[in-house]
């Protein structure tokens, strides 16, 4: 299984027109956060809609400047990852959405603890399969995906604490933005693919217990 993912989207859904032969052969599309720009369920259902239009298999995660209504929305839609888990292609996928608390007050922030009932939350779903695919919008602290311009990280520590103790194969970030890259904690790979607009997306093939992942560019 082929899985393609990206986000911190934001409405700036133009480079999908160059990811034809990206898509070419692929099976999922996960959407890892911030799909508008401060907009609710209206703004969402376009983004999505674009991706389906390339790939009509997707799932998805609202980031922190989504509005709060985007989760219900994706929930009645059956694409969410918020909270949820699946198993698709063998693949056990669950996350969390929104980030953890910022100066900036944006509309969907949670505390750390809230972060890791989340990510516990969508990991029961899934906790008996491998591979094993983490979404989680906010970074994990302290790794090379979250650091703002001065070199602060200000990643989640509910989501490096998850990571330490489950061991997923992957863990796919997003929202800060000068923070594209790839570390690792432990066994799993992290990344971060900065925003859509900037032409970055992971590629993941599932090959049998194993997940092969990587960072590319347009």
């Amino acid at each position: 299984m082929k899985i393609i993912s990206f986000g911190d989207v934001h409405m700036a859904t133009r480079n999908l027109d160059l990811m034809g032969e990206v898509m070419r052969d692929c099976d999922l599309v996960i959407l890892s956060g911030d799909l508008t720009n401060f907009g609710g369920i209206d703004d969402a259902r376009k983004v999505i809609t674009e991706v389906r239009s390339v790939c009509p298999n997707v799932l998805a995660l609202p980031g922190n400047l989504d509005q709060h209504e985007v989760i219900p929305f994706l929930e009645a839609d059956g694409i969410a990852l918020h909270g949820k888990g699946r198993v698709t292609g063998g693949v056990g996928i669950f996350g969390c959405g929104g980030s953890n608390i910022s100066p900036f007050g944006t509309p969907l922030e949670f505390t750390e603890d809230e972060i890791y009932a989340t990510l516990r939350a969508g990991y029961e779903f899934v906790r008996d399969v491998r591979p094993l695919l983490m979404i989680c919008h906010p970074p994990p602290f302290d790794t090379k995906c979250d650091r703002i311009m001065s070199g602060k990280p200000v990643g989640s520590t509910a989501a490096r604490r998850f990571i330490e103790e489950v061991k997923p194969d992957v863990c796919i970030s997003g929202h800060i933005h000068e923070s594209a890259g790839v570390d690792r904690i432990g066994p799993t790979q992290i990344f971060n693919a900065g925003p859509f607009k900037g032409g970055g997306y992971i590629v993941i093939r599932a090959e049998g217990e194993r997940l092969d992942a990587r960072l590319e560019f347009l």
